[in-house]
């Protein structure tokens, strides 16, 4: 069911939407075990670092997200990082049952609701950000995938 209000938060019927949840995706010669573990290896042209988070298991998500906060960013990252999203996100929802489950969703607005700060890719509903409207890319990219799978 979906919420009045649209869905805030990538829990529950719509843990699916995360970028944690595993799915198979490919960027640059290499599969990775969740959209998170191929967005951090993008932000890198460090071929050690991209294996390993090839490498790495299909719930380790966070564990990769915590990695790329450390690695030195390729050039022209901030130039690049939303068409690589993406791109990852058109390989995710390519997978029948991730289609299904967005097209069930109709035109509700999909919002990537958080409380870790998040106000660019998301909304964050922490205290502090409580006067920030975040920018929610990831749901509006989620949302413009939608009108075009």
């Amino acid at each position: 069911m979906i919420p009045e209000l649209g869905i805030r938060f990538f829990k529950g019927d719509y843990e699916k939407f995360s970028n944690f949840y595993p799915v198979v995706v490919h960027f640059e010669s290499r599969n990775y075990p969740s959209v998170e573990h191929g967005f951090v290896a993008a932000k890198t042209t460090n071929e050690l670092f991209r294996k390993r988070i090839s490498e790495m298991s299909k719930d380790s998500a966070g564990l990769a997200k915590g990695k790329g906060r450390n690695v030195k960013l390729r050039p022209n990252w901030d130039l690049m990082k939303y068409s690589v999203m993406k791109r990852l996100l058109m390989q995710k929802f390519s997978y029948h049952e991730f289609r299904k489950l967005l097209l069930s969703t109709d035109d509700a607005y999909i919002e990537e609701g958080n409380y870790w700060h998040d106000n660019y890719w998301g909304n964050c509903y922490c205290k502090k950000c409580k006067n920030i409207m975040g920018q929610n890319k990831l749901g509006k990219l989620i949302m413009e995938i939608r009108r075009i799978v």
